[in-house]
């Protein structure tokens, strides 16, 4: 670790502390904002927060990673700069590439005006105007509202390369543009990467972050998260819906819902004006909630049924227990 990596961390502290002083305070943020967290998820980001570093969730999708960086972007006022990662993602389409076509009609302007120094000409087309920047790059500017908030969305998804560059741009904060030369964050970006986890991210990039698993909430949380994003939702058809969900997750499926899901179910319901689930309501909205026909085809007959009927006798021998 070098001095011009600890300042760049000193400057992130300096920013975050005159916002955030205790854990209670990120959890409270948050739940400002709509987001229901736990402790150890709010501990981690007060922890990223005050410490300079990348925070890095990992877990299934569908849990609330990305979520995650778009409250907090919110809460604080900041921009929110988000680089999807996908396979064959490479430095024009994350960092910067040149407007080559600008480029080449001050080229022809050049030579229509009778340009000769090559020089002075390589300079101009080469300028910061056809410089087309891309999410990192971005994210090193000055934003006037403060440091923005990067979200590297999935990058389990992008190839292994990639990794090793992101791993250099967040060490020191700055990439290297050759054609203009390094462009370097005065105050440093919040970063938040995540991970669906369907490979495994090198540890040395890993290293670089804190680390958060993010797992399905528990049931009670869940019901915290029905009410305020689905909040007509009567409560006992909330209890079922978050009972029924928690049955599918226990399930070799595909595909299990993930917290997005739930909540998209508990609204389809209210627009099919369910009061409590039965079997036909649940069997024509099954693809809310599931998105594999397998998965579909599977609950079909009478397994749905069947977790229906577990749900409501479990629910009414425990009428205080989602």
């Amino acid at each position: 670790m070098n001095h011009e990596t600890d300042f760049h961390r000193q400057k992130i502290v300096e920013v975050n502390s005159q916002v955030l002083s205790d854990v209670p305070a990120v959890r409270a943020l948050l739940r400002q904002e709509g987001y229901i967290a736990d402790d150890s998820l709010s501990t981690a980001l007060f922890l990223s927060l005050k410490l300079g570093r990348p925070l890095f969730l990992e877990g299934e999708a569908g849990v609330g990673k990305t979520e995650v960086a778009k409250v907090l972007a919110s809460s604080l006022g900041r921009s929110l700069i988000r680089l999807q990662c996908y396979e064959g993602l490479d430095v024009a389409s994350a960092v910067y590439e040149w407007n080559y076509q600008a480029q080449m009609i001050q080229i022809r302007l050049a030579e229509a005006g009778g340009v000769k120094d090559q020089s002075a000409l390589e300079q101009d087309i080469f300028a910061e105007k056809f410089l087309i920047e891309r999410p990192v790059l971005r994210a090193l500017r000055p934003h006037a509202e403060g440091p923005p908030v990067l979200l590297v969305d999935e990058l389990d998804r992008a190839d292994e390369p990639f990794e090793a560059f992101l791993l250099e741009a967040l060490s020191d904060f700055q990439v290297t543009v050759p054609e203009i030369g390094t462009v370097k964050a005065a105050a440093p970006p919040i970063v938040i990467i995540t991970s669906n986890r369907t490979r495994e991210i090198h540890d040395a990039l890993k290293r670089r972050c804190l680390y958060h698993w993010l797992d399905y909430p528990t049931a009670d949380r869940e019901l915290e998260i029905l009410a305020e994003k689905a909040p007509n939702t009567p409560s006992e058809l909330s209890r079922q819906i978050v009972s029924y969900v928690r049955k599918l997750r226990g399930m070799d499926l595909f595909k299990v819902p993930g917290v997005a899901e739930t909540i998209d179910w508990a609204n389809a319901l209210m627009q099919l004006n369910a009061v409590a689930l039965d079997p036909a309501a649940v069997s024509n909205s099954m693809g809310v909630l599931l998105k594999y026909q397998d998965d579909i085809q599977r609950m079909a007959g009478g397994e749905a049924k069947r977790l229906l009927d577990e749900v409501k006798a479990e629910l009414a021998a425990n009428p205080s227990n989602a």
